[in-house]
């Protein structure tokens, strides 16, 4: 059943704004104070701003929220080289803050991030670190990732996945991602079908798939592809040894981060509050947006009061 707390209504109007050679879509809550601070919230494969409808509300009170659909994701325009590679997405997110929440106009940004979107979220925070206040990240793609090191189903999974031909169907012809990834594996709970519908609207068009194909192939498995390695390694290096405050979400059994590797970060990152939210797969807004929202919400006051 699904939780009071959680709606799948989607109570937010989206602004548009031209980016390099598409458009973004994003949910744009103001600022409810003049000094009041900017909180972005980023997505990853296959969902969009509507990941956070229940988990904003929370924030918005005390912050202006940002909430983009990535291109090709959403309701956002299509990328034009119809790639979709990580290294196209971190130009995007890099030219829409620059429009939306320009340094001289935002001195600084919490980042609330998920999946591809904590990759994207990492990197501009390593490369812009006077700019951000604090990072909340949940379900993220970290450093020394390797296909061995997953149970037997995930690997041959992403095997079949990274490989053309079965890949193609199972995520263009099959919405692998949306029916099954998202939609039955990937909650502890069942999405409703008016939930579904809004995940699947973008994507009813098997044309319109390529983004739901190129984010797992370029998952950082063993080195490959190298420019996605580097570009994690890079933002890790930065993270380990970064005082920025950070929040982590984590649930039980989780799906990307093995509790393992979680228990390394505790122990290692500077300036880090972990908090688990009970039980949850991936999706974890999906499963717990009370708490994320209220976790997030006094982080952000304290880090503002601590300033």
């Amino acid at each position: 059943m699904t939780s009071p707390s959680i709606s799948a209504d989607f109570p937010f109007t989206k602004e548009r704004v031209a980016v390099l050679d598409s458009t973004i879509a994003y949910v744009d809550t103001g600022l409810p104070a003049a000094n009041a601070p900017t909180v972005v919230f980023l997505h990853g494969n296959p969902t969009s701003s509507y990941l956070y409808r229940n988990i904003i509300p929370h924030i918005s009170p005390i912050a202006r929220c940002i909430a983009p659909d990535l291109v090709g994701f959403g309701d956002s325009g299509k990328m034009p080289s119809n790639g979709y590679y990580v290294r196209e997405h971190v130009q995007y997110i890099a030219a829409f803050l620059d429009a939306v929440a320009p340094k001289e106009q935002t001195e600084e940004l919490f980042l609330v991030i998920h999946d591809w979107g904590s990759a994207l979220g990492f990197d501009w925070a390593s490369k812009n670190p006077s700019r951000v206040a604090g990072l909340v990240f949940m379900e993220f793609i970290c450093a020394g990732k390797s296909l061995q090191d997953l149970p037997e189903a995930p690997r041959t999974l992403f095997t079949n996945i990274r490989t053309e031909k079965p890949g193609r169907e199972m995520i263009i012809d099959q919405n692998l991602f949306i029916e099954v990834i998202l939609g039955r594996d990937g909650t502890a709970r069942d999405l409703s079908e008016a939930e579904m519908r809004h995940y699947r609207k973008p994507f009813l068009d098997p044309k319109d798939r390529e983004p739901l194909y190129r984010f797992p192939n370029e998952i950082p498995f063993d080195g490959n592809p190298t420019d996605v390695a580097k570009m994690v390694d890079d933002y890790w290096t930065w993270l380990e040894a970064s005082e920025v405050p950070k929040l982590m979400f984590w649930a039980a059994p989780g799906r990307v981060n093995p509790m393992a590797k979680l228990t390394e970060i505790e122990a290692s990152f500077k300036n880090l509050k972990s908090v688990g939210i009970g039980p949850g797969t991936h999706y974890l807004q999906e499963e717990n947006p009370t708490l994320i929202g209220e976790e997030t919400r006094k982080f952000i006051l304290e880090v503002i009061n601590k300033a």
